[in-house]
């Protein structure tokens, strides 16, 4: 991969953990800001089950933060777009519908249907 793809790909990232960074924020705001009364049960529980929902959406946001991260470490050190099953190169379009993978289309394909052996 030469430089200028990795300057894409390091842009792309970064500008998509602002982003994310940027949800957790107004996310913690609203929830400090929430002063609801409600005195109807029914209303208390469906703003309830609203942040749960949103809570699980940050969290899952979370954990792409940390492989974004990962990603931007790899483009560091020289190891951005290599399989790290077979050491292959990740074909480009992998790597734009994904760029925090780690896998080749046919590795990830092979521990899909190892997974769903398992029954993971």
């Amino acid at each position: 991969m030469n430089a200028k793809q990795l300057e894409k790909f390091k842009a792309l990232l970064i500008s998509r953990r602002g982003e994310l960074l940027g949800h957790a924020d107004a996310t913690v705001n609203d929830m400090t800001d929430m002063k609801e009364n409600f005195p109807d049960p029914t209303d208390r529980a469906s703003v309830e089950s609203d942040r749960n929902f949103i809570l699980r959406l940050r969290d899952r946001e979370r954990k792409l933060i940390v492989k974004i991260n990962q990603a931007l470490e790899r483009i560091e050190d020289g190891t951005f777009g290599i399989c790290e099953d077979c050491g292959e190169p990740i074909g480009a379009k992998r790597l734009e519908a994904r760029p925090v993978t780690t896998q080749c289309i046919d590795c990830k394909t092979k521990s899909e249907a190892t997974e769903k052996a398992r029954g993971d």
